[in-house]
């Protein structure tokens, strides 16, 4: 009864967490990503090309790009419009102004495991197939699996000119050249300088140093276990080493055509390839013995 009472109150004053249930204005751009996709890192990279005059880090990023499952409806009322916000959210048509973040989801549940152990969601002997089912099945949060998340926007918004798709790994790669994708989306000219500050601010080093400092203050990692780090690898392809090959088969099983879609070779892709391969480098004619 108290916690209901207690909720009833945020609820009237807004200051119940906005979740799927706020208003939404034309000119908001959202920075949408399934959970453990580098959606952290992402929201870095853009918080600080949207606010040169800042220096991004956990104690101010839920101010410069806050998030919909942490902030509550009335701050995000009174956040300065035009409003960048981050969701993790499956298709929602009131979102007019999109850019999406994906990752190969091999690398996606390996990611998600390891927060899982951070937060203490699961024990450290915890069955990495019983995680893996969860994952395939989306019951491990409220957005959906991989595959219903990813595939909804994609059905619904690719080819808009105001939806921008990026993926986790070219951002890895070529980091100032996809994050000038965005300038370009959000209409900001940006300057070599800045740019390469904005590099630097979401560089996978500097963050983990701010997760040492900062770690205990920031909404996600605070009171969650210091012995598992928030920051990961920042690499793509861990997948290879570090998920058994019977849970591979299960993902890409489940989402191989999507996979392909938006660039993710499956094991079936490359096994073909070999055999190509294999089949043009071998002589078209043996001789009989």
């Amino acid at each position: 009864m108290i916690q209901q009472l207690s909720y009833a109150v945020k609820y009237v004053l807004g200051r119940d967490i906005a979740g799927r249930n706020f208003f939404v204005h034309p000119d908001d751009t959202f920075l949408v990503s399934y959970p453990k996709s580098g959606s952290t890192w992402a929201r870095f990279l853009v918080a600080a090309l949207a606010n040169p005059e800042e220096t991004v880090s956990f104690l101010n990023i839920d101010r410069l790009l806050p998030s919909i499952s942490s902030r509550s409806k009335r701050d995000l009322r009174n956040q300065p419009r035009p409003r960048l916000i981050k969701s993790h959210e499956y298709f929602d048509a009131r979102y007019q102004n999109v850019i999406y973040v994906v990752r190969d989801p091999r690398d996606v549940v390996l990611s998600q495991y390891r927060f899982f152990l951070k937060r203490g969601a699961i024990d450290d002997g915890y069955a990495l197939d019983r995680f893996v089912s969860r994952f395939l099945a989306g019951s491990l949060n409220d957005y959906g699996s991989w595959g219903e998340n990813v595939g909804s926007w994609l059905a619904a918004r690719q080819g808009s000119k105001r939806f921008l798709l990026l993926r986790y790994e070219d951002m890895l790669l070529e980091t100032g050249k996809e994050l000038m994708k965005v300038a370009g989306f959000l209409g900001k000219d940006v300057t070599p300088e800045h740019l390469a500050r904005c590099v630097e601010q979401g560089s996978a080093e500097r963050m983990r140093d701010l997760e040492k400092k900062q770690g205990d203050q920031w909404v996600t990692t605070k009171g969650k276990r210091k012995d598992v780090p928030f920051v990961g690898a920042a690499k793509a392809g861990g997948w290879k080493s570090g998920l058994p090959a019977e849970h591979v088969a299960q993902i890409e099983s489940a989402w191989g055509p999507l996979m392909r879609y938006v660039g993710y070779e499956t094991s079936t892709d490359a096994a073909d390839k070999g055999m190509a391969a294999g089949v043009m480098d071998a002589p078209l004619w043996q001789p009989s013995r």
